[in-house]
């Protein structure tokens, strides 16, 4: 399939040869037929690509703090390794996207083979999502306003977390997609809105609909505007959709908002706060996240487990169902914020001129052959390994830690990579090519049914170590999984009894600790000698998030990572 990606060290847009994504029981597999090019994050992305590593530093200064850590630790030479690495990747772009259900996982519920939905997949022929970031699209909406249902759910949100009533003033800062959507969702509710930006062609389309609009390039004042808009009392809530490094924002909107006013950040924006502007009036800030509750929550998006509603109203897939509401109503006008719309194979047309800010809106379009979803495995080199020279080696997972350290390894042994699998077909084409091998698939058959491959290297996230040891092993390969080998006992003694069934193969587990150097000399000194060992292990943080924790997933620190030592 195709799917437009960039690069992170130089910008560059391509649509690449990537093999279709695989799904998990929670998840379908999308055939898009358009996806909505957001012009404002992704002319950032756009612009962060291209600058040179020193503006990429200024732009993230935790990033740096981050790569300071990883110096005074670890060297400089490896901190160089690791920086270049992260920069040296092709990235997935696009998150508002409306396709046709090709396959559903087995818990799926709400959604069936067929079905018209919006999700948040990035910019590919097809994609694979959970349930949760998923909405099915009424009759009444096209295929083209169905697109903008995710970015449409970010204003919503915004809104939702400013509260407006019937009859109150909003202002809305930056006028670009964001902010000409929440406009309209605004007056859908019943608001006296002002729109404020620095184009006078957003301004007036603005004012198209019902929205008293100030362009500020014009040297007008945006709060003696406001004020004589309120009579002198100021804006009940004020919206930021801008963007800018700016802190005069921030600054005017705190000006402009009546006592105990409400500000909602949506934007990015400068936030040195003036303490004086908020103290007086006893103004509320707060920035909204993404398209609501639910987002970057693993429980809801990945494992589908929904908020119930009498608590929280209005997650972030409820959102996207309100807005194509809203859109199929007819009160949320969007045909005239697209500028163009192009098929994908032209996505030049939109990138390079994606610096033109009188763009709002553009989108692409998709003609997918369904016959691709079988398309699991793509070429990567054409120059075939020889098997008489090497034995052949097939890695599945394609993380950091595989591309990182197992191919870098492999690389200075003389073994052939032959394949690379991963469920998301682009990490899989990214490490392929790092490892210099012949295929990069999305589907373990693509290992377990070639006859070439001798061994078998698994690296993928824990809880799915059992099954595909078990799968490799019932092939007849030879297999080396990283720590641990599996989570749960049961799973171990289907693992053994897969071994004893499967007697030429090898198993080997990927314990470091007892091939340190300093373990390999105690050992050597101590011999058979009956011996207590106390380790103190300083193996760092972990965010609360991080998949390590989810005992289902990753089984915990002890049984993740504490092995290792439980081993030496």
């Amino acid at each position: 399939m195709k799917q437009l990606v960039q690069s992170m060290m130089n910008g560059q847009m391509e649509l690449e040869d990537v093999p279709v994504p695989s799904i998990n029981s929670r998840s379908v597999l999308i055939r898009t037929e358009y996806s909505l090019v957001s012009l404002g994050t992704e002319r950032m992305l756009v612009e962060f690509a291209n600058s040179n590593l020193f503006d990429k530093a200024i732009k993230q200064p935790d990033k740096v703090r981050q790569v300071l850590g990883k110096l005074g630790s670890d060297g400089l030479f490896p901190t160089i390794e690791t920086v270049l690495n992260k920069l040296n990747t092709t990235v997935s772009i696009g998150y508002c996207n409306m396709g046709v259900v090709e396959s559903a996982g087995e818990e799926v519920i709400s959604l069936k083979v067929g079905d018209r939905v919006v999700s948040n997949g990035p910019h590919a022929e097809f994609v694979s999502v959970s349930e949760n970031l998923c909405a099915k699209v009424p009759t009444t909406v096209s295929g083209e306003e169905a697109a903008f249902t995710v970015i449409g759910a970010i204003a919503l949100q915004g809104i939702r977390l400013a509260a407006p009533t019937l009859g109150e003033t909003v202002v809305v800062v930056g006028l670009g997609l964001v902010g000409l959507i929440a406009v309209q969702l605004l007056k859908a509710n019943g608001c006296a809105v002002i729109g404020i930006d620095t184009d006078p062609s957003k301004v007036k389309l603005a004012e198209a609909f019902g929205v008293s609009g100030i362009c500020i390039a014009e040297d007008l004042d945006p709060i003696f505007f406001v004020m004589n808009k309120t009579n002198g009392v100021g804006a009940d809530a004020v919206l930021i959709t801008a963007s800018t490094d700016s802190n005069e924002v921030i600054s005017q909107a705190a000006k402009m908002s009546r006592q105990r006013g409400r500000i909602v950040l949506v934007g990015v924006i400068g936030l040195n706060l003036s303490r004086a502007d908020f103290y007086d009036k006893e103004i509320t800030f707060q920035v909204s996240c993404s398209y609501g509750p639910g987002r970057y929550d693993d429980e809801y998006e990945l494992k589908s487990r929904d908020y119930p509603i009498g608590f929280v109203r209005w997650t972030e897939q409820r959102n996207f169902e309100a807005v194509l509401e809203v859109i199929g109503s007819g009160q949320l006008k969007l045909q005239p914020l697209i500028t163009k719309v192009v098929p994908v194979t032209r996505y030049h047309e939109i990138y390079d001129n994606i610096s033109d800010r009188s763009q709002i809106a553009s989108i692409l379009a998709y003609s997918s052959d369904p016959k691709a979803i079988e398309i699991k495995s793509v070429a990567v080199n054409l120059r075939k390994i020889s098997k008489i020279s090497k034995p052949i080696v097939a890695i599945i997972g394609a993380g950091n830690y595989t591309t990182s350290t197992i191919i870098p390894t492999l690389k200075s042994l003389d073994v052939g990579i032959k394949t690379i699998v991963s469920a998301g077909g682009l990490s899989a084409m990214a490490a392929a090519r790092k490892a210099g091998a012949e295929i990069a698939s999305t589907d373990l058959g693509a290992v377990l049914n070639d006859e070439e491959t001798d061994i078998v290297i698994i690296a993928t996230r824990h809880n799915l170590h059992a099954d595909m040891v078990i799968q490799c092993l019932n092939a007849g390969k030879h297999v080396f999984v990283e720590k641990p080998l599996c989570l749960t006992t049961d799973e171990l003694s289907d693992i053994f009894s897969a071994y004893q069934r499967a007697q030429s193969s090898t198993l080997t587990v990927g314990f470091n600790r007892r091939f340190a150097p300093f373990a390999m000399e105690m050992r050597r000194r101590i011999g058979n000698a009956q011996t207590n060992l106390v380790m103190t292990i300083n193996a760092g943080n972990l965010s609360p998030e991080s998949w390590v924790h989810d005992t289902e997933i990753g089984g915990g620190r002890i049984v993740g990572e504490g092995c290792h030592f439980i081993d030496l």
